[in-house]
Order: C-alpha cells, then sequence, then structure tokens
C-alpha cells in the first residue's frame, strides 16, 4: 500500500489502514428498526407456538383423535398459513415497492395485534375450535405477507452499503435472540395463564408498530418508468429465475426445510413422546433460536468472508442430520442440543442468502425479490409442516421427522451438482451480472 508523506518530512508516514465500519447500532433509525423487528417476532412466534399447542390440544381433547390424526391436523395448520402466503406474494412485494415501507410494516402489526385480541377472547371463554384456530391462523399469514418484504427493504435505506452485512448478521440477531425468548415466555406464561399469552403478545405488537414509526420515512424508490402492477410483481420472479446464483441459493433451503422440517411435529414431541407439556414445548421451539442466536452473534462480530457457497452447503447438511438424530431421540436434554445444532445450520444458510440478495438486487427491485425469497422461506416453513403431518398420519411423527431428514442430506448433495455456482461462491461479491 502507498504510503503519505506529511509536510515538511522527511519521515515517510505509516501505511494508511482500513478503518471498520460502524456498528449498525450507530444509526438511530437502525435502532428503532431493530427493536421493532425484536418485538414483533417475539409476540408473533409466540402466538404460533401457543395457536400449534392449543389446536394439536383441542385436536385430542375436544374432538378424540388420535395422535395420527392430530398430527396431520398440524400439518393442515401450516397449509391454511401458506395459502395466504402463496396467492398474496406477488401482490406484497409490489405494495413494499410502491408505498412507503413503514405504513405498509405497521399495518402488518395491527393485523396480528387484532388476531391476538380475538384468540385471547376465545381461549378466555373457552371456545376455540379447529375450525376457528385455522381461519386466524390463515389471517396471521396474510399479515407476516406483507410485513416481510416491507421490513426486509427498510434495512438497506437506513445504513450505508457498507454497513449491510453486519447489519443483516444484528437483524438475524434480533430475530433469533426473539426466537428464543418468544417460545419459551409463551409456553411458561400459556401454563401459567392461558388468556395472558395474548395480552402479552398485543403488548409487543403494539411497542413495534410505535418503534417502526420512529423510523425517518422510506419512500419507494423512483424507477424510470412504471408499468402495469402485474407485470412490476412478474418482475421479481423473473429476475429470481435469470439469476442461477440465486435461484439456487433459495431452492436449496426451499426444499431442503419442505422435507426436513419438524417444527410442526414439536407439540407431538412435547405432549406425547417426550412428555414435557406446554412448558417444554416452549423450550423445544426455543432451542433451534438458541442456536442460531449463538451463531448470528458471530456472524455479527466477524461476518463470515470466504468459501461462503461451500459453508451454506455444509451447513444444510448438518442441518438435516441434527434433524435426524432429533427425530430418533427420547431424552429431552438430547432433544434440544439436536434443535439447537440445526438452528446453528440453518443460520448460516440464511445469513449467507441474506447477505446476497441484499447486496446483489437493485433497490427498485428490493421488495418484489425479497417477496420472492420470503415466499420460498414461507413455503419451506408451512409445507414442511404439511408434509411432517401427512408423514406423520402414515407413518407416526418420529418416521416423518427422521425421513425429512435424510432427504435434507440428500437435497444438498443434489444442489450442489445443479448449481456447482454454489460450490465455487469464494467471497460475497456478485456472483452474476445484474440484469433487473
Amino acid at each position: 500500500m502507498a504510503t503519505i508523506l506529511p509536510p515538511d518530512s522527511d519521515e515517510p508516514a505509516l501505511p494508511e489502514t482500513p478503518s471498520r465500519p460502524p456498528s449498525p447500532l450507530s444509526f438511530v433509525d437502525y435502532r428503532y428498526f431493530w427493536l421493532a423487528r425484536f418485538t414483533a417476532v417475539m409476540a408473533t412466534i409466540a402466538m404460533v407456538v401457543v395457536i400449534g399447542y392449543q389446536l394439536y390440544d383441542t385436536a385430542r381433547t375436544d374432538y378424540g383423535m388420535s395422535i395420527k390424526e392430530a398430527s396431520f391436523q398440524l400439518g393442515l395448520l401450516g397449509l391454511f398459513q401458506f395459502v395466504p402466503l402463496a396467492l398474496l406474494t406477488p401482490v406484497a412485494g409490489w405494495v413494499a415497492d410502491r408505498f412507503e415501507r413503514r405504513s405498509v410494516a405497521i399495518f402488518s402489526n395491527l393485523i396480528d395485534l387484532a388476531i391476538a385480541a380475538a384468540l385471547g377472547w376465545f381461549t378466555w371463554t373457552d371456545a376455540l375450535t379447529l375450525p376457528l384456530l385455522f381461519s386466524l391462523a390463515a389471517l396471521h399469514g396474510v399479515a407476516r405477507v406483507f410485513s416481510g418484504p416491507a421490513m426486509s427493504a427498510i434495512a438497506p435505506n437506513i445504513v450505508p452499503p457498507a454497513v449491510l452485512p453486519r447489519a443483516i448478521a444484528m437483524s438475524s440477531i434480533a430475530w433469533q435472540s426473539a426466537s428464543v425468548i418468544g417460545p419459551a415466555a409463551g409456553g411458561l406464561i400459556y401454563a401459567a395463564h392461558p388468556t395472558s399469552v395474548y395480552i402479552f403478545a398485543g403488548v409487543l405488537l403494539a411497542v413495534s408498530a410505535f418503534t417502526i414509526s420512529r423510523v425517518r420515512p422510506v419512500l419507494p424508490p423512483q424507477a424510470e418508468v412504471r408499468r402495469h402492477p402485474l407485470r412490476e410483481m412478474a418482475d421479481g420472479l423473473q429476475f429470481t429465475w435469470r439469476e442461477r446464483f440465486l435461484l439456487g441459493t433459495i431452492t436449496l433451503d426451499l426444499f431442503a426445510v419442505i422435507l426436513s422440517g419438524a417444527t410442526a411435529m414439536l407439540p407431538v414431541y412435547a405432549r406425547d413422546i417426550l412428555q414435557t407439556g406446554p412448558e417444554g414445548l416452549g423450550f423445544l421451539r426455543a432451542a433451534p433460536a438458541v442456536g442460531a442466536a449463538v451463531v448470528a452473534l458471530g456472524l455479527a462480530w466477524r461476518p463470515i468472508e470466504r468459501n461462503v457457497g461451500v459453508k451454506m452447503l455444509w451447513a444444510v447438511a448438518v442441518f438435516g442430520l441434527a434433524t435426524m438424530a432429533f427425530g430418533l431421540s427420547t431424552n429431552l436434554f438430547l432433544s434440544l442440543a439436536m434443535l439447537a445444532l440445526l438452528g446453528a445450520a440453518d443460520m448460516f444458510s440464511v445469513f449467507v442468502r441474506g447477505t446476497l440478495i441484499q447486496l446483489n438486487t437493485p433497490d427498485h427491485m428490493r421488495g418484489r425479490v425479497s417477496a420472492v425469497s420470503g415466499l420460498a422461506i414461507s413455503a419451506s416453513n408451512e409445507l414442511g409442516e404439511m408434509r411432517a403431518g401427512s408423514m406423520a398420519a402414515a407413518l407416526g411423527p418420529v418416521a416423518a421427522v427422521v425421513v425429512g431428514g435424510a432427504a435434507a442430506v440428500g437435497v444438498t448433495a443434489l444442489w450442489a451438482w445443479l448449481f456447482p455456482e454454489l460450490r465455487r461462491a469464494r467471497t460475497f461479491e456478485p456472483q452474476f451480472k445484474q440484469t433487473g
């Protein structure tokens, strides 16, 4: 590196050293954004955990279903949450690119707040039924589909590009730490007083709506030419389809989690296999987030920079192996450890994919491409629950989890062959020529 000579000096100065980018938390807008994300995720995950337990318990107790029959109802719960995501994702991405993004996120929080109020009332009056739980779960899916693209598109607008990788890692910390606290708190509060968990969630959602309102306005970017809304909705899908690296990254996570998702079976393990009740379900649901939060902290402190593609592939393979081990376990502590391991492995994949998408997508398309990525994530989770519930109805819950984990390992090997771009990715630098 060249040295700089100060005026009137015969001695060479020390070489300049590049300064480390500042922490994202040094930006006040990002602090509000981080807190809004943390509180919203804590609230919604606490609600989702309790809804799953209430649905399974209602099916077993009030409807007299067997373990296999009630497990299938959990699969249907995932399907009911996925349908609005599948139908509305193109609309949600377009909305995030055409309207003020904070307003979209606030509106989504208010929908979830209304859901929390309804669930609290029906729990208090002991009026829960399976159709009611399915309907409110579908409405929750509507709130999520609009919240995800809007929140994802806000972050790149409130921090400099050099800070964005750390901002994404710290946003993951918000998500994962909330995913640790939310399920554990939800399970414990529900066990103590069922209705109170929805009061807890409602307060957090109100805090989230207020804090995101404190972020400076994030106006939609000005595109050179505005086209028909349906045409603009299709642009995000076309952009992702054309870029093989993004396509391979997104679909790897999609199919691996569809095949290996064990989340839907956690109420079964808590109630009938490990016999830990709703308190244990909270800890089981929080365990993956514990592992993910540890990895997210490490990535925020020292983000990975080399061989990102290979590391992502290995992480997905470990995710599948840990899922298999969890499925076979009948010991609570071993089960918690395997769930923490699969959460840590999943965090690597999420970090790599999220960083690549944000750094390689034009701002005027970020909402739509984030919506495509969000659809893949949601599809993998909700359709994974449907797959697990259906397979559990036929083979039993243990076989459903173990076979799914093995399938995830197979998908990883197949994608490494189908998309050699993933293996060759060395850094987060653009892996393709932007065409959108």
